[in-house]
């Protein structure tokens, strides 16, 4: 044993603690944006999102709405009026 072995070895583990900590809040942290980022994509299922053409007009997406039968012929009309006046 040298002198001073005992400063030497409190370093060590204050810098092993710190690279400990490090390592599992990077890994926590990855793991966590992870998540929201599928979260956040709407994707968390794997199923396929439909694609919006963003050139259609509005009264053209309520018509395809209405063709669907997504909405009913009430809806239909008020929107359509909405719209248009």
């Amino acid at each position: 044993m040298w002198p001073g072995h005992m400063w030497a070895d409190g370093w060590m583990w204050l810098f092993g603690g710190l690279l400990m900590l490090l390592f599992w809040g990077g890994l926590f942290a990855s793991a966590f944006f992870a998540i929201r980022a599928i979260l956040r994509s709407g994707n968390a299922g794997g199923e396929r999102q439909p694609s919006i053409d963003h050139s259609e007009n509005s009264l053209e997406i309520l018509r395809k709405r209405y063709a669907r039968g997504e909405i009913s012929r009430e809806e239909y009309l008020a929107m359509r009026e909405d719209m248009e006046g």
